[in-house]
């Protein structure tokens, strides 16, 4: 038997307004055998020490993907995202984009 190949790993990053985007991206890259790493929504109002939590998950998530892809729409990137992206580089992670047009 032959050993399986280890499916690639890719994590979403972006604005979670785009929470339409992430599904949508998240069911595309599964259907290709992708393991896919992205955050949900958790449904509540976040304190700031929250927020902070969520946000270092986050670039725990990132440590874990081979790819981090940016979910956006109309070349928006917010703060968190743009800081995420950062990381990625300072990982030396392959970044790409759902907009073919975002220049990251």
């Amino acid at each position: 038997m032959d050993p399986i190949e280890r499916p690639r790993v890719v994590c979403l990053c972006g604005s979670m307004r785009f929470e339409s985007l992430f599904q949508s991206e998240r069911r595309r890259l599964t259907s290709l055998g992708v393991i896919v790493l992205a955050p949900e929504s958790t449904g509540e109002e976040l304190t700031p020490i929250g927020r902070a939590a969520l946000g270092e998950l986050h670039l725990r998530r990132i440590d874990l993907a081979d790819e981090v892809r940016v979910v956006s729409k109309g070349g928006y990137l917010g703060s968190a995202t743009r800081r995420e992206i950062e990381y990625a580089r300072e990982q030396r992670k392959v970044i790409s984009s759902v907009e073919a047009s975002l220049d990251l």
